[in-house]
Parts: C-alpha cells; structure tokens; sequence
C-alpha cells in the first residue's frame, strides 16, 4: 500500500490560508501626532478643570466682580429710568470698594484663583476712578475763604452750630436750613466776626466784605437759593447760596430725585446766565458731584472738593458720613484747598474751601 503526499512549494500556504501580512517597511518610528479627536478631548478637560476650580460660587464671584466692575465703569452713561438707580448708584458709588473687598474675602475661603483674578478687574476699575480722590491735594496760596452749612432746622443748640462756624474763619459763611427761632442766636454770634449779614428765607449769608444786589433765585415755589455779590478786595465774585429739595429712598418710588433735578436746572438757569466772570456756587445740593442727573448744573463748574481736597469729604450724615451731597463749586477762581470741619451739632458736617482770586 502507497501514501500520496502533497508538496507545497513556492509562498503559497495550506489550503484555507492566506498569504501572511507583508512586514513593516524599515525607518524611524512614525511621530504620533494627536488628532482632531485628542485635541478636542484636551479642551474638553482644560474646561472642566476650570469650572471644577470655579465651581458654582466661584462662577458667582466672578460673575458678580464683572457685573460690578462694568457698573462702575459705565456709571456716567447709565439711564435713570422711572426709579433713578443710576443716580443713586452714582452717589454711593465709592463705597463700592467694600464691596470688592467682599469678593476677594469669598474667593480667598473657596481657595479659587480664577475667581480672584476676576475680582482684580473692578478693583483696578475702582482705584482709576477714586484712588486720586485720596491723594492730599490741599496747598496754600488761597485769599478767599468760603463755608457752606446746612445747620438743620431742627438744630437742638443753634448757638453752638453758629459759635462754631464763626470760629472757621471763613471771609463768608453760608448756611442753609436756617429755622426763624434760630436766627436770632446766629446773628448774635456771628456780628462780631461778619459785620454784612442778609437772610433770606431759610438760607442766610454772614460776610466779612459788603454784599451787594442779595436777591432769591427762584428754584422753588419758597426762597431756597439766593445770589449776592461779594466786594472782595481784589474784585467783585458772584456767590450762589442753594438747597436742593431733598430726596429720599422709597420702596414704591426709587430714588426721588424729580424736585431736585428741576430745582437744579433752574439754578444752573441763573448761574448760566451770570455777567460776573468769577461764580462761587455752594450749599446743600442733595447729590453727588457725579450723579449726571445734575450735571446742567455741575458741568460748567468745578468741584473744589475734586480740585483740592483730601479724601472723599463725606458730609451726611455727620455722625457717620457716607455721602457728600454738601459741595463748593467754582468758576474763574482757582481751589487751593477744600476740607470738611467738624460736627457742630447739625444733621451735616460743614464744608469749607480756600480760593484763589
């Protein structure tokens, strides 16, 4: 008996198989390169990452610094609107810097750095805009001394408030809110310093050079404003003695500003108008320097405060001041110097300020 047996030869291989994969060809290993998929995978963890650093209360930190900061920075363009927020925020705005101290705090207990690195955003918003209000800008070089006083009408002790003001020293004092039983203590204690004096309504002027042509300025349906010409030795200057309407926070009305800012255009109407190129404005105006809502009046002047004070010269209330609504305004005269002086006893702190003719 004979057994067949099958010779495979050449590259072929046993019945059912293939031939074998050809071999990789020789050289450098191939660069791997990642692909669309892989980067999108690394954005995709860069992202979570941050949000994992965030977290939902560092989003709100640094959702509310930016939020914060832009209020800040767009406060001159805000629109008041039916309620005046805008006005409001603008006259309360450098207290904002608590605010942004308040942020850092949070984002420094929940340890994120990306929430404390937006918070530098209204922070460095915020030292633009006031850190040169803190700077000490008062020289010498003033010769006309000027204070502005909204002594209350409800003043408990006028003759304080009054022996107080003529001890400023101040060449024209100007008080405001002036109540008729307490007239008489203010002109006996300040005869002998102030011997030109007029009164008018409840706003009254103590000077010690003449005053001429003292006459009410209609802002108000009753005298709350009134015009004289000060005969200083070295020339006439027109002096403005105001207070604003008052304006109050009201949960069904916002911010009640209308009174004001109508009282306010019809001053700015009077002081627009001035022939004398020298213009002291100054009183009680119920409002900020910055708030825009009074800026027909403010625009055309100059903050002696701004110009040459030292600090913000926070005014109401006086026991714990949060917002200089009292203002020394100027035109054609230079402010060497503004500061506040100390309570007398009034509802507001004085305000005073040197200039140079």
């Amino acid at each position: 008996m004979s057994t067949n047996t099958e010779t495979v030869t050449g590259t072929g291989t046993a019945a059912g198989i293939g031939p074998a994969p050809a071999a990789p060809p020789a050289g450098p290993a191939a660069v791997d390169r990642p692909g669309p998929r892989r980067r999108a995978g690394l954005c995709h963890l860069l992202l979570r990452r941050a949000r994992g650093a965030l977290g939902p209360g560092g989003r709100l930190i640094a959702g509310s610094a930016v939020v914060c900061a832009a209020l800040m920075a767009l406060a001159p363009w805000l629109p008041n609107g039916p309620v005046n927020l805008a006005s409001l925020w603008q006259t309360v705005m450098p207290w904002s810097g608590l605010g942004i101290s308040l942020l850092l705090l949070l984002a420094a207990l929940r340890r994120s750095v990306p929430a404390a690195v937006a918070v530098l955003l209204p922070a460095l918003v915020w030292t633009c805009l006031f850190a040169p209000a803190l700077l000490d800008k008062r020289e010498g070089g003033g010769d006309f001394t000027v204070v502005s006083h909204n002594v209350n009408e409800g003043n408990p002790d006028p003759g304080r408030t009054a022996r107080a003001l003529a001890g400023s020293g101040a060449d024209v004092v100007a008080v405001e809110e002036l109540a008729s039983r307490a007239q008489e203590a203010f002109r006996r204690e300040l005869a002998a310093a102030y011997p030109y004096s007029q009164v008018n309504g409840g706003i009254g002027l103590w000077s010690k050079y003449p005053l001429q042509a003292v006459e009410p300025v209609e802002i108000m349906p009753w005298t709350r404003a009134v015009r004289a010409t000060v005969l200083t030795p070295k020339g006439p200057v027109a002096l403005y003695a105001a207070h604003l309407a008052s304006v109050r926070v009201r949960p069904d009305a916002g911010f009640t500003t209308a009174d004001r800012n109508r009282a306010a255009a019809r001053l700015a109407a009077a002081v627009g108008s001035e022939p004398l190129p020298r213009v002291v404005v100054l009183g009680d105006l119920n409002g900020s320097f910055d708030d825009t809502a009074l800026r027909t009046l403010t625009g055309p002047l100059r903050s002696a405060q701004e110009e040459a004070g030292a600090g913000f010269g926070f005014t109401w209330p006086a026991s714990f001041p949060v917002v200089r609504i009292d203002q020394i305004l100027v035109k054609g005269v230079t402010p060497r110097s503004a500061w506040t002086l100390p309570d007398t006893g009034s509802d507001h702190l004085p305000v005073a300020a040197s200039l140079r003719l």
